[in-house]
């Protein structure tokens, strides 16, 4: 049984930063790629951010050159540093890996809520 766990998110005015970070645990063999999405109220769950094992990375235009995603593969955690947050970034913010267990599998975490607010 694979768990992702997700912490970091909260309240924060505009312009301020936050960390996400979103652990994986159980028996995991290898993980392929990372990803952080988001979902506003009344919106479509987007893609926020990738990583690939390689350490390739894409992010959605939105975000370039404030946000930054990263991986641990030995600890098997994906974090997304969030600078320069605007309002708009409010969103419940989701984590997703691709990796093997016994079968190879796409995994969510809960969700952690972002706000962005004065």
């Amino acid at each position: 049984q694979v768990q992702l766990v997700e912490s970091g998110g909260g309240l924060v005015q505009p312009g301020g930063s936050l960390r996400l970070s979103c652990a994986a645990s159980g028996s995991i063999f290898s993980i392929y790629a990372m990803a952080w999405y988001r979902q506003a109220p009344g919106k479509q769950r987007e893609l926020v951010a990738g990583i690939t094992w390689g350490g390739s990375t894409n992010y959605v235009d939105s975000v370039k050159g404030r946000f930054t995603i990263s991986g641990d593969n030995a600890k098997n955690t994906v974090y997304l540093q969030m600078n320069s947050l605007k309002p708009e970034d409010t969103a419940v913010y989701y984590c997703k890996m691709i990796l093997r267990t016994d079968h190879l599998g796409d995994y969510w975490g809960q969700g952690t809520q972002v706000t962005v607010s004065s």
